[in-house]
């Protein structure tokens, strides 16, 4: 039905007050899994450099009784050493935009300094994943992790190992191939390599999809079938399509989805084994804000600044799967 003529309605209003909630709703991740799992130090210089030893296999060992001693050489460690990065996020907010009322103040200097230290360790995480050969001098660049590994690693065609060079002091970036499925064969080698190298790394990272092919391994004859437990009358029955941890032939492997990794199909084409032992994020100077800013005109600047760089305590304690669709089956 029409309404009767002359009825006062909203839509001709002109005093209606505007609804808008104060609960700002981010759904963007905030979650940094390998530099959240590693331990963190402090680094002292921008060059932090440390030594890497490995004990002599093992031999027979029989001497002959009153032997005279002989004496072997002694092996150096060998020194390697990653270089700083300067982390930086800055914001500017006029002195009006400050002052006027604002829903769920997301748009205040205060919440916009938490938010840009939250996109700093985010870039700290991308930084660790991405295939990036460390850079000495002014603009200083951490070494990742793809540019360490060189022991324990799966490549696809025409796929070389960057690693560390103790000629230049620095990383190189690893030379990629040609992709193919992630599987667990690959998976399985290469927890394999990463055993017999000495290693214990039990946490694989990869993209969401990564995580996807690794819940198929139930699926695999050789895997014992999954089973549940019938519940109890009244309660829910959860249809379980993920597995968590994987008991391989010599390791037992928990994987974790990173979605820094899921980001771009650069990080995404690699799945890591790592050792968090093993692994540490040096600080120079941590996530904090430069307070010596100046002030200038109408408005609040801030700068938040961090500075540090991956200590790669042994690469061989770690292992990668290269060239994989990290993205989809084809991608």
């Amino acid at each position: 039905m029409a309404a009767l003529p002359n009825t006062f309605q909203s839509t001709v209003a002109v005093g209606n007050r505007e609804e808008l909630s104060d609960i700002v709703n981010r759904i963007t991740p905030e979650d940094t899994p390998i530099y959240t799992m590693i331990e963190k130090g402090k680094a002292e210089s921008t060059n932090p450099q440390w030594e890497i030893d490995e004990l002599a296999p093992p031999a027979a060992n029989a001497q002959v009784e009153g032997d005279e001693y002989t004496f072997s050489a002694t092996t150096p460690p060998v020194r390697v050493g990653n270089h700083t990065q300067i982390f930086r996020k800055t914001g500017i907010v006029s002195g009006t935009r400050e002052a006027v009322a604002n829903a769920g103040n997301v748009e205040k200097t205060a919440e916009q300094k938490l938010k840009k230290a939250i996109e700093v360790r985010k870039d700290v995480e991308l930084s660790i994943v991405s295939n990036s050969a460390s850079v000495a001098g002014n603009t200083r660049v951490s070494g990742g992790l793809p540019s360490w590994i060189e022991t324990n690693v799966s490549r696809g065609a025409g796929g070389a190992n960057g690693g560390y060079d103790p000629a230049t002091k620095l990383t190189v970036a690893e030379t990629i191939g040609t992709q193919r499925a992630f599987s667990k064969a690959l998976l399985d080698t290469v927890s394999d390599m990463v055993f017999t190298s000495g290693g214990n790394a039990k946490h694989p990272v990869g993209t969401g999809y990564v995580k996807t092919v690794f819940a198929t391994f139930m699926a695999d004859p050789n895997v014992a079938a999954l089973r549940s437990a019938v519940p109890a009358l009244g309660k829910k029955t959860v249809l379980s399509g993920s597995v968590d941890i994987y008991r391989g032939p010599n390791l037992m492997l928990e994987i974790t989805a990173n979605r820094v990794m899921s980001a771009s199909a650069a990080t995404a084409r690699r799945a890591f084994i790592i050792d968090p032992d093993m692994l540490e994020w040096l600080w120079l100077r941590k996530i904090a804000e430069d307070k010596d800013v100046a002030k200038t005109g109408d408005a609040k600047k801030f700068v938040m600044l961090g500075e540090g760089t991956l200590k790669v305590k042994n690469e061989a304690a770690h292992g990668e799967v290269a060239d994989i669709f990290g993205l989809s089956a084809a991608a």
